[in-house]
């Protein structure tokens, strides 16, 4: 008990609030989303659907190049953000190598928050758990890419669905399912590259941080469930103006 409560007075207690609305607003708001999306579509439940019906043209092309084409493009981003998240990583290693030196530097920063060198590390070790979050998403969304591809490229060619009666419906469904998959684990790489942004807050004060804690939720809500681009993709595409 006196080594928790040695562990706990290591913070004031704003920064424990803070920490504990940070993770509280991240989890919750990934389940919220979750949730919400089966009422009011989200920006990844519409292009999930957007997918599928891209799975389903594809068993009617005799020729795939374009959808392995449009299939390498997307797996891009997820390999694009993880090379650049080991590098973020290495940076943060490298600061709390020389904390001393980052922690000065760091104060001569406006209004930046005077801490000691044990409350400095906790908040490099913060920034450095969310990036290795986000490096093991963003791998496991090029993981899940190069299975969908396979999957695009194993598809019968278009008579073969047509002969053998099989079922286009069931593997678009399949197909788009996995590619829907990817993108949700490289949206959640992309969520944490957010949270890093408030957890930067930190630095300042408790309560900056946790006003950016809630300012990037509100961002994300605005993004996935209010924008204009959530509009064009819940639109019929079918019908003309008028």
């Amino acid at each position: 008990m006196n080594t928790v409560g040695k562990l706990i007075s290591v913070l004031p207690w704003q920064d424990w609030a803070a920490m504990l609305l940070f993770f509280s607003a991240w989890i919750g708001y990934a389940r919220f989303a979750r949730r919400r999306s089966v009422t009011r579509p989200s920006i990844l439940v519409s292009t999930d659907r957007v997918r599928q019906q891209w799975m389903l043209q594809t068993t009617y092309r005799e020729v795939r190049v374009v959808d392995a084409v449009v299939m390498q493009s997307m797996s891009s981003s997820p390999s694009f953000f993880a090379s650049t998240t080991i590098l973020i990583i290495g940076g943060l290693l490298a600061v709390l190598g020389t904390v001393d030196k980052a922690n000065e530097f760091v104060r001569d920063i406006p209004f930046v928050a005077h801490t000691s060198l044990l409350v400095f590390d906790l908040k490099i070790l913060l920034l450095l758990g969310i990036f290795v979050y986000a490096f093991f998403r963003f791998t496991w969304s090029m993981r899940q890419y190069t299975i969908g591809a396979v999957v695009v490229a194993a598809a019968p060619e278009a008579r073969v669905f047509a002969e053998q009666e099989q079922s286009r419906e069931a593997f678009a469904e399949r197909a788009g399912r996995i590619v829907a998959m990817a993108a949700e684990t490289f949206n959640d790489g992309l969520r944490a590259y957010y949270m890093a942004f408030a957890a930067i807050g930190w630095f300042f004060s408790a309560w900056v941080f946790v006003i950016a804690s809630l300012g990037v939720i509100y961002v994300l809500y605005w993004r996935e469930f209010r924008s204009d681009l959530l509009d064009v993709l819940n639109s019929d595409p079918l019908r003309g103006p008028g």
